[in-house]
């Protein structure tokens, strides 16, 4: 038996929350590895909509739910929603929800400098989210950051908090903000820490007894490869690294433990905020693809664009995330359409290439080149085995393979977490 890893093959938003709460009935343990509350995943169970941003996919299935030192936490989001999950039902306790003792911390001037940084970019904004996982991601590397592990030692705390606003002030004031007291923060930090410690502990010594004892561990991605910070569409990426590998960094297990990776990917293409998207749609068929998909962004709420399957890039995110399998999510949304077109490579500057350019203007001014198939009328929403799948559906699934050099191990046919077709079960690979 293996354990697996989840990762996102496109911008986000592919469907992931479904794919590991699915998974997750088969798993002991489901690990959150990197990222912050920028990242959402939505669980429709029976008449519940869970909506998750740092909280672990497994609770819902009543597992342990563990967050790595390789999320930034903001304690006051996730309080919040722990507070709302536990309101609908779901059980929250230290038993239930490990959390790194050495994670960073998101403090409320990380958040204020993020914000204040993308104002001032004027034309040139990321498109981030605001909520400060960049400014945390940057103190932690600069290694001035407020771990969790220093709210037990009062002395340690109040040097670092000195140091730390030294240095945000400083940027706050000079791009106009409001800047911060020690008090602020002491008091932020006061309100949070009896709540917040209980859950603290070392993780990575009660994994590695996990693994020992034979215990199935699930590592939930969030996020996507593309929005890698070294591998993505920089600069318009998240703060961390999105790729298999970092299940081992950012939980404190080997990286023989990382197991199984399960690349998921919608069955065409969605992006939220700035940055290149060589396939978007800005006509009618990228409006009826957002309709039908409800393309929302979980945590933002903001409108995703729309485009067709990117073959080219789902298959570099195969190649240096290590996926072993894709999750094909989404695909009843393409019912009924008379023609489905795939990128299978660009053009730029008059020239065919069959890669993804690095340089931010090169990805600007790629063009797609797409294959086109029939498309099918029959309906696939619902759909639990290939039998059920119109002959069409099957051909695109295939195709789809061909060109992204991955098998399709898992189908998505809805957002009901029984509506999935299952060829190959990671967990026994």
């Amino acid at each position: 038996m293996s354990n697996v890893t989840v990762i996102g093959t496109q911008w986000g938003d592919e469907g992931k929350g479904k794919i590991v709460d699915w998974l997750a009935s088969r798993a002991d343990i489901v690990v959150r590895f990197q990222g912050g509350h920028n990242a959402g995943h939505t669980l429709v169970v029976g008449d519940q909509v869970y909506k998750l941003s740092l909280l672990p996919s497994g609770l819902v299935r009543g597992k342990i739910g563990v967050i790595g030192n390789g999320v930034v936490v903001d304690p006051k989001a996730l309080m919040t929603e722990i507070d709302r999950v536990t309101a609908q039902g779901l059980v929250v306790t230290p038993e239930t929800l490990w959390i790194a003792e050495n994670a960073p911390l998101i403090l409320p001037v990380h958040g204020a400098l993020d914000r204040a940084r993308e104002a001032a970019r004027g034309d040139h904004k990321i498109g981030t989210t605001g909520r400060g996982i960049g400014p945390a991601y940057e103190d932690k590397v600069a290694r001035r950051a407020i771990r969790i592990c220093d709210l037990a030692e009062p002395e340690t705390l109040d040097w670092k908090l000195d140091e730390l606003l030294l240095h945000h002030n400083t940027l706050l004031a000079g791009l106009g903000a409001e800047t911060f007291t020690k008090e602020q923060l002491k008091d932020f930090l006061a309100e949070i820490t009896p709540r917040l410690l209980p859950f603290s502990c070392q993780v990575w010594d009660r994994l590695d007894e996990a693994r020992r004892a034979g215990r199935r561990i699930l590592f939930e991605g969030a996020q996507a490869v593309m929005l890698d910070v070294d591998h993505g569409t920089y600069p318009f990426v998240t703060s961390s690294n999105t790729v298999a590998a970092v299940a081992a960094s950012g939980s404190g297990v080997s990286p023989s433990s990382v197991g199984f990776v399960l690349g998921i990917a919608k069955a065409y293409t969605t992006r939220v905020g700035e940055g290149p998207f060589p396939t978007e749609l800005h006509d009618q068929t990228g409006r009826t693809l957002g309709e039908r998909g409800h393309e929302f962004g979980t945590v933002t709420g903001r409108p995703r664009r729309c485009g067709w399957f990117d073959a080219v890039l789902i298959r570099r995110a195969v190649r240096v995330g290590g996926v072993s399998g894709i999750a094909l999510t989404k695909l009843d949304v393409l019912d009924g359409l008379d023609e489905i077109s795939i990128c299978v490579g660009y053009e730029l500057d008059g020239q065919k290439i069959e890669t993804f350019p690095s340089a931010p203007g090169a990805q600007a001014r790629v063009k797609p080149v797409y294959e086109t198939m029939p498309g099918w009328k029959e309906t696939t929403a619902g759909a639990r085995s290939w039998a059920e799948l119109p002959a069409q559906a099957i051909k695109y699934v295939r195709r789809i393979e061909e060109l992204i050099e991955a098998p399709v191990t898992l189908l998505s046919t809805s957002p009901e977490r029984d509506d999935t077709i299952l060829m190959r079960d990671p967990f026994e690979d």
